[in-house]
């Protein structure tokens, strides 16, 4: 899924797959038998509640994690693994775009399903991937501490895999000059992001890159739903004058437009 770094693994980690994703390496959590499966709050028959507001299949989707979790929770090494795999791309994608550096942001991930490992048995409530995402998010900031600067680093000559909603990468039939057009607005809008302060790029890649609503970003991210709301209209408030006050970006964005309607 993405490029791991080399050094050796400690002992109580996660390494990587013969298939090439993340697998766990450790020795299990310790026994959940003292964790309920009611007293873990998972979205299953007595937690209806929590997945009211989601789709069919994305309450499909939760109801399997929960199974995944619950036999994790058991010291089921699998089954843990299992939920590396569907989640860790979203993961790195968060990771990536608040670290904006590959190398750190693979770390940033490793460490996230290392510290969910060891937290799987006192997991008390709440979907799994924002349950992650929150451990990803506190990973990053404390990588942004130790920093001790925000990151400034550009994007451009890294190679990575991850997919934003402006994607650069080209659908069936899309010609060479729409691609091209649309790879340098990417570009562009990856430098405005870049430029947000950490909490308002954190807020906008979890609300409008990866698409969580409102009280999912406020439990990720540990504030209030207000917060939240405050960091997205900041956030986008900025990013709307970056690329106003950019008028090679204008004229991409109307080029884009032009060769778009006549596709």
């Amino acid at each position: 899924m993405f490029r791991r770094r080399a050094a050796a693994p400690p002992p109580d980690a996660v390494t990587t797959s013969d298939r090439g994703g993340l697998a766990v390496s450790a020795p299990p959590p310790s026994p959940a038998g003292s964790v309920p499966a009611a007293a873990a709050g998972l979205p299953g028959e007595g937690n209806q509640d929590a997945l009211a507001h989601l789709s069919a299949e994305e309450q499909a989707e939760a109801r399997h994690d929960e199974r995944l979790l619950r036999a994790a929770q058991r010291g089921e090494l699998a089954s843990f693994n299992a939920l590396v795999g569907r989640h860790e791309r979203a993961v790195y994608a968060v990771c990536l775009r608040i670290l904006r550096d590959v190398p750190s942001a693979e770390d940033a991930t490793q460490d996230t399903f290392i510290k969910a490992w060891q937290a799987v048995a006192g997991f008390r409530g709440g979907m799994v991937r924002p349950w992650l995402l929150r451990i990803a998010t506190n990973r990053c900031y404390d990588v942004i501490r130790a920093r001790g600067r925000r990151p400034a680093d550009s994007l451009d000559a890294e190679t990575f895999e991850v997919e934003p909603s402006w994607t650069s990468q080209t659908p069936a039939g899309e010609d060479p000059e729409t691609f091209a057009t649309r790879a340098e607005l990417s570009a562009r809008l990856e430098r405005a992001l870049a430029s947000l302060p950490d909490d308002q790029r954190t807020t906008i890649v979890l609300a409008d890159v990866q698409g969580y609503g409102y009280e999912d970003v406020a439990t990720i991210t540990g504030v209030a739903v207000g917060t939240v709301k405050s960091r997205v209209s900041r956030a986008r408030a900025r990013l709307r004058d970056a690329l106003r006050d950019d008028p090679a970006c204008a004229e991409l964005l109307a080029r884009y437009g032009r060769l778009s309607d006549s596709a």
